[in-house]
């Protein structure tokens, strides 16, 4: 990696953004055309879908060159960090929205329903029969809501998938101070754990998932249980698989030699990500699977 240079880089007008914003715009409609029956739908959803994959190779494969010709000083490294913080806070913010809306559910609107406090209008003249208990395993089938058998218990896979992310954030620490004491077979052994992890969790979240539809009955439609419980795990999985593909990029690159013990804010970057969707993961594994 060649030395930073001492004025701050301000990059050339690029393609790159407009590139983004027509591959998301064609997504978009594709989406929409797609859950309305279009016949385009899906060829318009997957022209974006590849437009938006070739944008991340080009504009990824620019900043990981500016970065490896030394023209980032501390300055620029400095302004990286912070709009990490700041999309990290967002993503805080993002499931904490979810979790707020689980903890309202179950502290008050659920009691409501079932006469207490100020619901007892509620439940006399709408759900009389209505039982308040969470989680809902009969939730009132007037809206078309399905019943299921049975939750997912906290001490099968979701405990065994809490001691996989715990233990990749094990790996991913080892591996940065592989990297920060120079030590690159270190480095990418860590970081291949890692990877390795995190598709773990991935499979057995998907093994879990059908083991809820096909064998529990438990599903979107499962009124506010199974929707609760499928937005926070669903996109938490999500988190995970996009951290893992970040991962492997990282890991990639540190095989050809990327990254320096002074200079690796890319490899930070990836394991600030990492150790956020451990904590998110903590979260769901107590007030989703236990609680």
């Amino acid at each position: 990696m060649a030395e930073a240079q001492s004025d701050y880089y301000v990059p050339e007008s690029s393609q790159w953004p407009f590139t983004a914003s027509l591959s998301i715009f064609l997504m978009f409609v594709g989406g929409a055309l797609t859950l309305n029956g279009g016949g385009m739908g899906p060829t318009v959803l997957a022209i974006g879908a590849l437009v938006f994959v070739f944008m991340l190779f080009g504009w990824f494969g620019n900043v990981i060159s500016e970065s490896e010709g030394g023209i980032y000083n501390d300055q620029v490294d400095v302004s990286f960090r912070m709009g990490m913080a700041w999309f990290i806070f967002s993503e805080v913010m993002f499931f904490a929205a979810f979790f707020g809306a689980l903890y309202y559910v179950r502290m008050y609107a659920v009691p409501w329903l079932g006469g207490e406090g100020s619901g007892a209008a509620t439940n006399q003249f709408l759900w009389p029969d209505f039982v308040a208990a969470w989680p809902l395993l009969q939730p009132p089938s007037t809206y078309g809501f399905r019943e299921f058998q049975e939750t997912i218990g906290a001490w099968g896979v979701p405990f065994w998938n809490t001691l996989i992310l715990l233990t990749s954030g094990a790996t991913v620490t080892w591996a940065h101070w592989g990297l920060k004491k120079g030590s690159r077979q270190q480095l990418v052994l860590g970081l291949a754990a890692t990877v390795a992890l995190g598709a773990l969790f991935v499979f057995f979240q998907a093994e879990e998932y059908g083991h809820a539809y096909h064998e529990l009955g438990l599903t979107l439609n499962s009124g506010i249980y199974g929707a609760t419980f499928f937005l926070l795990t669903g996109f938490h999985g999500f988190h995970v698989t996009m951290g893992t593909i970040m991962l492997a990029v990282i890991l990639a690159r540190s095989i050809k030699g990327h990254f320096t013990a002074r200079h690796h804010f890319g490899f930070e970057a990836v394991a600030w990500y990492w150790h956020f969707v451990d904590v998110v993961w903590i979260g769901l594994f107590i007030f989703v699977y236990w609680l």
